[in-house]
């Protein structure tokens, strides 16, 4: 009994931590920011040939999505909430496995792509990571759902900085090699980010018998 009275309280601890009018509003404003960055980096991307670009693209799409998923499972309980998350470390993996054979098949072309777009591009992209980045600071150890969020968040402004430095890589030595690390960098990055949102989602759903209120 005491065991179930501990595990609903911890839940409830949870619940009211995530679903919360500010946090909605975090999530909202984030949703909105990465589909325009979607947008803007997908058509930069193409123009300038740049995998890292491209790569980052596909991420603000992935985080525009995760956003969403996060938003209709806010009012759930923690095991809705976990299986959300186990999701979204799927999507991370799936992103970094993709973004790492992209870069594989760029390598053979041997076509550097345009640095100032990459650059300017790039730029923008960290500005937007940096303001979603801190409106979520405060919610960086919830669940593993909140912590998917938070990671994606990070994991874009650590991107953006490197898509920068390939961009002075790519105009200082002519070559696609800056861009291509970088897109493999960012490839391990999302790979790491969603195992490890994957085990503590998975540890979240282990976790004692689950109340009524989760299922």
């Amino acid at each position: 009994m005491s065991a179930n009275c501990c595990e609903h309280d911890h839940d409830h601890e949870h619940l009211s931590a995530s679903d919360t009018p500010r946090y909605r509003r975090v999530l909202w404003v984030a949703l909105a920011l990465n589909m325009a960055m979607f947008a803007i980096e997908i058509g930069a991307g193409f123009r300038s040939g740049s995998v890292s670009l491209l790569a980052d693209a596909i991420d603000f799409f992935g985080d525009a999505a995760n956003y969403g998923v996060s938003l209709a499972v806010l009012s759930m309980g923690l095991a809705w909430r976990a299986r959300a998350a186990v999701l979204k470390g799927l999507s991370m993996l799936g992103f970094g496995v993709f973004v790492a054979s992209k870069t594989l098949w760029s390598a053979t072309q041997g076509v550097p792509p345009e640095a100032l777009t990459m650059g300017l591009v790039g730029a923008l992209a960290l500005g937007v990571n940096v303001l979603v980045a801190v409106l979520l600071y405060a919610f960086r150890e919830g669940d593993a759902n909140m912590r998917s969020v938070w990671l994606c968040s990070r994991n874009d402004a650590i991107g953006n900085v490197a898509v920068m430095l390939a961009a002075l890589g790519v105009f200082g030595t002519g070559t696609a090699w800056p861009d291509l690390a970088v897109a493999a960098a960012m490839a391990a990055l999302a790979i790491s980010g969603g195992w490890s949102v994957l085990r503590q989602a998975r540890g979240e759903l282990r976790r004692g018998p689950i109340i009524a209120g989760d299922v």
